[in-house]
């Protein structure tokens, strides 16, 4: 798998992922990371080493319900099926069935797929259902982002009114690939849409006094906003 990791060192990342990250890793985790790495888009997959801090977060927060807004083969939809205690409940909402499929073996495998409520869906539809329902306003532990990147921001204002207060929301590739350093003309054709739609995310959740926010390069650079009021 190409790794998602910006570390100007491949040596030091491999060092963190064989001795931090790796051994603990769960066995179907693992056996769903190596299968998702015969996926034509394998790269769009959680980074491992992102995905041990998102799984300590789950267990800080104690989530039981929890929401993802893109799920392709379901690396970080397993962790937090794993993560959850029985009861708990993920609403896993992505547009490409397929993929979910592809890990869906594994999943059923580790015991967790009743812990899966997914939805073949565009995200802010559902987002928008469950805000309907004022039962659901501040009712989730834990939602993860790694979706379009042009409704990162109309995702954040729903899942700040679905979150509980002192819930987490995560959001992935909030580093495009290193390109948000970048100058314009320095940034590759294929990244400038993205590079500009992420820039003005993290400027907006930067300034964003409903949550206290973390920007840790992990992968592909992820975000974290605990909501705070």
């Amino acid at each position: 798998m190409e790794s998602k990791g910006l570390l100007r060192s491949d040596e030091l990342y491999e060092y963190i992922l064989e001795t931090s990250v790796y051994p603990r890793e769960p066995e179907p985790l693992k056996e769903l990371r190596h299968v998702t790495e015969q996926h034509p888009r394998a790269i769009m997959a959680t980074a491992p080493d992102a995905g041990q801090l998102i799984g300590m977060l789950l267990q800080l927060v104690n989530a039981r319900m929890t929401i993802e807004v893109g799920v392709f083969t379901g690396y970080s939809l397993l962790l937090t099926a794993l993560s959850i205690p029985e009861d708990g409940k993920i609403t896993a909402i992505d547009l490409n069935r397929e993929s979910y499929e592809f890990g869906l073996p594994i999943i059923r495998k580790a015991g967790v797929e009743h812990k899966i409520d997914f939805i073949e869906s565009e995200a802010l539809p559902v987002l928008d259902q469950l805000l309907k329902h004022h039962d659901n306003e501040g009712s989730f532990d834990f939602a993860y982002v790694d979706a379009d990147k042009i409704n990162y921001q109309n995702y954040h204002e729903r899942l700040m009114k679905l979150v509980k207060v002192g819930g987490i929301v995560v959001y992935d590739n909030t580093l495009w690939g290193g390109s948000v350093a970048m100058s314009d003309k320095d940034t590759p054709e294929n990244r400038k849409q993205g590079r500009q739609l992420t820039i003005e995310f993290n400027k907006f959740v930067a300034e964003d006094d409903r949550a206290y926010i973390s920007h840790a390069p992990l992968g592909d650079g992820i975000t974290i906003c605990r909501r705070i009021v």
